[in-house]
């Protein structure tokens, strides 16, 4: 399955008193997501990004039966998991992580911190929804307490339907998370400036 492939980026992890923790989509990679702090008000974070083997976290539609995604949802779950700790194991509290993704690692950064839900710094999700063929609501525990997120999605996109973005929304804010979400009409599947502002404005701007 995945190993555990890192690129970086920003200040080091043993330097910096907060991190992002970014996901590249289907077809990616790190070094591109990783372009995307460019954007953001980031330049204090330390920026780690995994690089998933083939470039792709699992092989079928998010919307697909879980176990059709298996064991490759699970791995790739695993590597955050381990990303994760890593961070922390380097004295940043989870409470100064921050995650992003686009896409495919957006619906990867959304099912991964709603599994494991904490206070986080933020999360940034452009165009992602829950994975799985339906909501799992056994597969999610823990409180956000009010960590901010941000989901931003064209209305409507090729590849995420609104309605599971919404469902989303439902899941996370019943778990304590702050979440806006931002629906762009007639969108294509891409990120906009103007989520990026947004992201920017809800979620890495509140960072003290």
């Amino acid at each position: 399955m995945h190993q555990k492939k890192i690129f970086t980026g920003g200040k080091k992890l043993s330097e910096a008193k907060r991190a992002l923790v970014l996901v590249h989509g289907r077809g990616g990679s790190a070094e591109d997501i990783l372009t995307l702090a460019d954007h953001l008000a980031v330049k204090d974070f330390a920026l780690v990004a995994p690089e998933a083997s083939g470039n792709t976290w699992y092989p079928y539609s998010f919307l697909a039966p879980p176990a059709q995604n298996e064991p490759w949802l699970s791995s790739a779950i695993a590597v955050l998991g381990e990303v994760v700790n890593d961070i922390v194991a380097e004295g940043i509290m989870k409470e100064n992580i921050y995650f992003t993704g686009f896409s495919q690692g957006a619906c990867l950064t959304l099912e991964f911190v709603t599994r494991n839900a904490s206070k986080y710094g933020g999360v940034a999700a452009f165009t992602g929804g829950l994975i799985g063929d339906r909501i799992y609501p056994e597969n999610y525990k823990g409180s956000f307490e009010q960590t901010p997120v941000f989901i931003g999605s064209g209305d409507p996109d090729a590849h995420v339907p609104v309605k599971r973005v919404e469902e989303t929304v439902a899941i996370m804010e019943s778990m304590g998370a702050k979440v806006t979400l931002q629906l762009y009409p007639g969108r294509a599947h891409t990120i906009s400036l103007d989520e990026l502002a947004l992201a920017d404005k809800l979620v890495f701007n509140t960072a003290s």
